[in-house]
Formats: structure tokens, sequence, C-alpha cells
């Protein structure tokens, strides 16, 4: 597959030939729908929680004998039956994580790849480097690129000034090449790699072949 290079200023800058082993797979909502609710499930802190009856601070004493009153039998002011006893089968601190095998999520990553490819929402630039740290500067070269919606990969480090010009723009994410993930391209209209990403990517994927 080839692609047109482009610089943050809108210029071209060559062209790219892309695996098609990466970029050119037919996408499966299935894979990428398995990778991303596996992504999410393991964002979630799990921390909600409410006190079961063991927990209630009242008095285990029998509320009153067992027969002769013309009510129901009870033993425990702890019951959930009653106001302020404890809650029946309520959510408790836990995990939420669930195993995904490696091959499933790296699969899930190339065909997330492939999608942006297919619906021409991958751009590729040559690098993503600013020389100020000016949000508007780098704001009127998203506007020539036509950028409203964008994830932007970088290489292994991402430049400083890059880093903190696009941090005040909205719907804006950088991330260097080792954070790239399944959720974040798709949540993002435009998925924008550096050469330096795309050769990173290509070397990933052969190492794991």
């Amino acid at each position: 597959m080839e692609l047109q290079v482009k610089t943050l200023d809108g210029a071209e800058a060559g062209t790219i030939t892309l695996s098609d082993e990466i970029f050119g797979l037919e996408p499966r909502a299935d894979l990428i729908q398995r990778v991303v609710n596996w992504q999410l499930a393991k964002r979630r802190a799990g921390t909600h929680k409410v006190k079961g009856r063991s927990e209630i601070a009242r008095t285990g004493k029998k509320m009153y004998k067992q027969k002769g009153t013309g009510g129901a039998r009870h033993g425990s002011q702890r019951a959930p039956i009653f106001r302020g006893g404890g809650r029946a089968h309520g959510p408790v601190v836990r995990s939420h994580a669930h195993d995904l095998p490696k091959k499933v999520r790296a699969l899930g990553l190339r065909h997330a790849l492939s999608a942006k490819a297919a619906s021409a929402s991958l751009v590729v630039i040559d690098q993503a480097v600013a020389s100020v740290p000016k949000t508007k500067a780098l704001q009127a070269q998203f506007d020539k690129l036509g950028f409203v919606n964008v994830l932007v990969i970088g290489g292994a480090e991402i430049d400083a000034n890059f880093r903190l010009a696009a941090g005040n723009i909205p719907n804006v994410d950088v991330l260097p090449v080792q954070g790239i993930n399944v959720y974040d391209i798709l949540r993002r209209q435009v998925l924008v790699l550096t050469k330096d990403a795309v050769d990173a990517l290509e070397a990933r994927f052969r190492a794991e072949a």
C-alpha cells in the first residue's frame, strides 16, 4: 500500500510503502471489539462496595422470641429486609480484568490500523516536531491539514515542544509508539503516524511473527 507522506505544514514529503499484513487486512469488528472490551475491563477500578449483613454494626441478639408473637420469625436486625440492614448480593471490591491471548491483542491492533487505512483516516507525516511549544502555531498547522479529532503516534520519544503544544488542543491525543492501542485509535477520527512510528510498528510485528 502506497501512501503520501506529508509535513506538518501540509507539504508533500514523498511516499511510503505500508505493509499489507498490518494496514491492508479486511477489518474484523469482532476482533476489535474483543480488544476494546479487554482494555476497558482492565481500566475499571472495581472499588464499588456496600456492606453486607456481617458488616453492619448492630447487635446480633434475636429481636424477639421465635413463636407466640403473631408475626414472622426473625433472628437478626442486620437482615437485608430491615431498614438499616445489610445489602443482599451487593457489589464488592474486585478486579474486572480478564485474560485475552497475546496473539488476539496483536491481531486486534492490526485490524484497527487496517480499519483506519480502509476508511482513508490514516495519515503519515515525516515527523512530529515543533520548534517552539506554542499551541497557536501547532493549531494553525493542524487546520491546514484538516485535523480536528486526531490521535498522533510518534516515535519512541515524543518531542517535548510538540507534546506541550498539543496538550491544550481539544480532541487531540499524542502517544509514543509503545503506547499505541486499539481503543485510542478508534476514539479519534484520524490516526496520524510518523515515519518512525510506521517503522517501529512493522519491526514490532515482524518480531512477533
